[in-house]
């Protein structure tokens, strides 16, 4: 896949709202316990701006 077509490929800023998505999504799932600090750290970061 050349061009960039993965989601990833697109910038945007992690905000307090999807952060606290991906929070609730991790913990109802049990996965992806180190997102949540991650997403969270970012979330804070952008807010900073």
């Amino acid at each position: 896949m050349k061009g960039g077509d993965n989601i990833t490929s697109k910038k945007a800023p992690m905000t307090p709202a999807a952060a606290r998505r991906i929070q609730s999504a991790a913990d109802r799932s049990g996965t992806n316990q180190g997102m949540k600090s991650r997403a969270m750290k970012a979330a804070a970061k952008n807010t900073k701006k």
